[in-house]
C-alpha cells in the first residue's frame, strides 16, 4: 500500500504542479503582452491605454478572469501539503474498501473560495483605476494608498485571527480529522471551509499587489513566497510578525515621503 501512496502522491502532485505552472506561464504571457505594448491586457481582452479615462463596466469580467488566475498561480502550490494529505486519506480508506472522493472535490472548493475573492479583488481594482489610484498598468499612483496598504497589512500580520486561520493551514492532519466530511459534498464542504481559513489569513497580502503592481511578476512571486514560508516553516509565527514588522516600516516610509 505504501507504494500506491506514493504512485499517487506522485501523480496528484505532478497534475497539480502543471495547473500552477500553466497559471504562472498565462500569467506571464499577459504581462509581457502588457508591459511590451503599453497598455492593459488581461484575459484576452484589450483596455485602455496610456489614459486614465475609468473602465467599462464590461472590463469586470477580464479583470475578474485576470484575478482568478492569478489566485490560482498563488494560492494552488500553497496548498498543496493540505490536498495532498486528503488524497492520501482517501487512498487509505479506498483500500479499506470504503467509500472513496477524488482529491479534485476538495481542490475545487478551496478554489471555489479563491474564486470569490477574485470577484471583490476586480471590483476593487476598477473602483480604484476610476479615481486615478491606480494607473492603466495597475501600479499605485498614489505613496499614501500605497503606504497605508502595507502599514495595515504589516499590523494585519500580528492579528490572532490571521494566526488563528494560519494554524488550520499549517497542520494538515489536524485539520482533516477536526473537519472530516463524509462523501462528496463533504470534501466539496471541507475545500471550502479549507479555502475559508487559507483566505483569512492571506486575503490582506493579496492587496498588497496594488502596491507595486497587478501584474509585476517578481512582486507576486515575493507574495507567494511570503504566504508559502507563513505555511511550512517550523516558527510561522515569528516569521509573520517578521515581515509585519518589514512592511510596517515600509508603509511609515512611503506616507513620510508622502508628506
Amino acid at each position: 500500500m505504501t507504494a500506491l501512496l506514493q504512485r499517487d502522491r506522485r501523480i496528484l502532485f505532478a497534475a497539480l504542479s502543471v495547473i500552477a505552472i500553466s497559471a504562472w506561464a498565462y500569467m506571464a504571457y499577459e504581462a509581457h503582452a502588457m508591459y511590451s505594448t503599453g497598455s492593459c491586457c488581461c484575459a484576452g481582452m484589450k483596455m485602455s491605454g496610456p489614459d486614465t479615462d475609468p473602465w467599462s463596466p464590461a472590463t469586470l469580467l477580464p479583470l475578474f478572469l485576470m484575478w482568478t488566475e492569478m489566485m490560482v498561480a498563488m494560492m494552488l502550490p500553497t496548498a498543496m501539503p493540505m490536498i495532498l494529505a486528503f488524497a492520501a486519506v482517501q487512498r487509505k480508506r479506498r483500500e479499506r474498501e470504503l467509500p472513496f472522493v477524488p482529491a479534485g472535490l476538495f481542490t475545487s472548493g478551496y478554489l471555489l473560495v479563491w474564486t470569490g475573492f477574485s470577484v471583490l479583488a476586480a471590483i476593487a481594482q476598477w473602483i480604484l483605476h476610476g479615481k486615478a489610484l491606480l494607473s492603466p498598468m495597475m501600479v499605485s499612483t498614489s505613496p499614501v494608498l500605497g503606504g497605508a496598504l502595507l502599514l495595515v497589512g504589516g499590523v494585519f500580520q500580528f492579528a490572532p485571527f490571521k494566526n488563528n486561520c494560519l494554524s488550520h493551514c499549517r497542520s494538515p492532519q489536524g485539520f482533516l480529522e477536526s473537519n472530516w466530511r463524509e462523501g462528496r459534498i463533504g470534501a466539496l464542504t471541507m475545500g471550502l471551509k479549507h479555502g475559508v481559513h487559507c483566505s483569512g489569513c492571506c486575503w490582506f497580502l493579496m492587496t498588497l499587489l496594488f502596491v507595486a503592481g497587478v501584474m509585476n511578476l517578481w512582486w507576486i512571486a515575493a507574495i507567494t513566497i511570503l504566504v508559502l514560508l507563513e505555511k511550512v516553516l517550523p516558527n510561522a509565527r515569528r516569521f509573520s510578525r517578521a515581515s509585519g514588522i518589514v512592511l510596517i516600516a515600509w508603509g511609515i516610509w512611503l506616507l513620510w515621503t508622502a508628506r
